[in-house]
Order: C-alpha cells, then sequence, then structure tokens
C-alpha cells in the first residue's frame, strides 16, 4: 500500500457516538512531559492489585507532548494542571476521565468461536476486539488481562486463531480474540476467509466498543501493521495501539532499537493519517507491565458507551 496516497482520516474512538464527541482538548503549545516516574492511576475505590513481575530493567517510558495525548470526551486538560501528570496512565497517551472505575475482573469464561459475525453473541453486552500479527502475543495479553494462564490457548506455531472467540467478563461485557493476520504459512484461501470474516466483524458488529491493535514493539514497524492501522482508521473502526513485548530489550550496538524507539517510530509512520493522536499503550504479558493500564481504558471506553 503507498501511504502516501492514503486520505487524512479522521480519528473516532467510538463506534456508538453520542450528540459530540468532540473532546474539550485543545491543541495547545508543545510542551514535552516525562511521565516514567508515575505509578498506575488505579481506583482508590476499587483498586487493581498490582501483579507480581519477574525482576528486569526499569519499564522503558516515552516523553509525550500535550497534543498527542489521548483526552476522552466529556475530559478537561490544561498545560496549567498541576494534577494532570496524576492522570495520565503510566507507559501510554491516556488521559484517564470520570469513567474510569469497575475496571476489576472477577470472573472470566469463554462463550463461543463464531466464523460469522451474525453467528456472534446477540446479548447486546459491549465488547473489546484484540488483532494483530501472527505470534505478536495476543493470546498471552488476553491471559494476563484475565490472569487465567489458558483461557485463551497460547501455541508456538503462529495463525492458530481461525475464529472470532468471545470471552465474557464479570457477565457484563466481552473480550473477544481475533484471528492474527500476516502468517505466510497459511494457505492463501484461509487467510482471504479470515481478513473477510474479521473485517465484516469490524464493519458491522454493533457492540464492538473499540479494537485493540496489538503491535510487536521489539521490532521496527511491519508494513502490514501500518496498512491494518490506516485500513481501521480509514474506515472509522475504534482503534487502541496496543505496543507488546516492551520487556525485551535490544543493545544498541547489535543495531536494534529499544521498545520506546519502535514506539514512537510507529506513532511518526501513521501520524499523517489521523487529525487527532489514537490511544495506545505499552505491555508485557512476562511483566505484566501495562494490564492494569489498559483495564482502566477499557472501563472508561466501556462506560462511556454504555452511557451514551
Amino acid at each position: 500500500m503507498l501511504f502516501s496516497q492514503l486520505p487524512r482520516l479522521n480519528f473516532s474512538i467510538f463506534v456508538k457516538p453520542p450528540l459530540s464527541l468532540r473532546s474539550h482538548f485543545t491543541l495547545l503549545p508543545k510542551h514535552r512531559l516525562n511521565f516514567s516516574a508515575l505509578k498506575s492511576t488505579l481506583s482508590t475505590t476499587e483498586p487493581i492489585p498490582i501483579s507480581h513481575a519477574v525482576e528486569t530493567e526499569p519499564e522503558p517510558h516515552v516523553a509525550i507532548s500535550l497534543e498527542k495525548l489521548f483526552v476522552p470526551p466529556e475530559t478537561e486538560v490544561s498545560i496549567d494542571d498541576s494534577s494532570l501528570s496524576t492522570r495520565i496512565l503510566k507507559g501510554s497517551n491516556i488521559v484517564l476521565s470520570k469513567y474510569a472505575r469497575d475496571a476489576q475482573v472477577a470472573q472470566a469464561e469463554f462463550v463461543k468461536s463464531s466464523v460469522r459475525t451474525e453467528d456472534c453473541p446477540s446479548d447486546g453486552l459491549p465488547e473489546f476486539a484484540l488483532v494483530g500479527r501472527s505470534n505478536v502475543g495476543k493470546s498471552s495479553l488476553l491471559n494476563s488481562l484475565v490472569r487465567r494462564k489458558k483461557l485463551a490457548l497460547t501455541s508456538k506455531t503462529p495463525g492458530k486463531t481461525q475464529c472470532i472467540n468471545h470471552f465474557r467478563i464479570n457477565d457484563s461485557w466481552y473480550l473477544v480474540d481475533l484471528p492474527g493476520y500476516g502468517y505466510a504459512a497459511a494457505p492463501q484461501e484461509l487467510r482471504t476467509d479470515w481478513d473477510k470474516f474479521t473485517k465484516d466483524y469490524f464493519l458491522n458488529r454493533s457492540t464492538l466498543v473499540s479494537v485493540f491493535l496489538l503491535l510487536d514493539a521489539s521490532i521496527p514497524a511491519k508494513p502490514i501493521d501500518l496498512e491494518y492501522a490506516s485500513w481501521l482508521g480509514q474506515n472509522q473502526i475504534p482503534m487502541t495501539l496496543v505496543f507488546t513485548k516492551c520487556d525485551k530489550r535490544k543493545k544498541k550496538k547489535n543495531g536494534g532499537k529499544r521498545p520506546e524507539e519502535n514506539v514512537n517510530d510507529f506513532q511518526e509512520l501513521i501520524q499523517g493519517f489521523f487529525q487527532t493522536a489514537p490511544p495506545w499503550i505499552m505491555t508485557s504479558s512476562v511483566t505484566n507491565q501495562g494490564r492494569d493500564e489498559i483495564l482502566l481504558h477499557m472501563a472508561q471506553l466501556r462506560n462511556y458507551w454504555l452511557k451514551h
């Protein structure tokens, strides 16, 4: 795909918009903030226990300019707000809103696998879809979110997820595991079918709150990831970028880039196709980095969607 030929995209966060989704956030003069020292901004009334992480290097961080923050609707920020840094989720560009509540996962169960959008659960519960290139760590992230090692089966062979898999959380919303894309060893006919029913799901699933697009932060951006992100934006599909494998540290002497550098590079590559910055989060299923942040972000999107 020739990205220079794509139209500039108007990024939208929600499938079911209210009368106005325009944020109260206005572009302010560029002013970089460093949020590396922040801790997860978890609800004091409904805390999520912090996972026990293995010993590793300090989590990577990215300096963020104010105009690149994701500010949810009905949320105000100002450069003069001294509390702003405490309202930004660690390892992300996401500002917390008043809707960030009920983020705990108390129950998770597999419901069904579907090969057609019309066969998916019809109970009207809101859902979040996880999608990414094969072997990006999608099943591992899902298991980390629900704190169960085998809820979504992981495989050493990429491309094993071949259906739309629904997992009901707390009997009130769904996590959806979608087929991975870009697995060259899969038959061409099968890859075409996966693409067809996955895209049909994105375009026609009325209860889809947001797609969480998983990207491997341990390696440079792949053209297929850029194409997928641009397709989602072009079709006004709500999207959050989830950078996985952020625990993997590359050595400069070997020519490799660190995760935070790959995160910055990806955003530089896609910024011309979006009028506002998409939300993004850095994660690791090994250290559980980003787990609490994803759940809080999902909670604020879900609660806003339910209200409107």
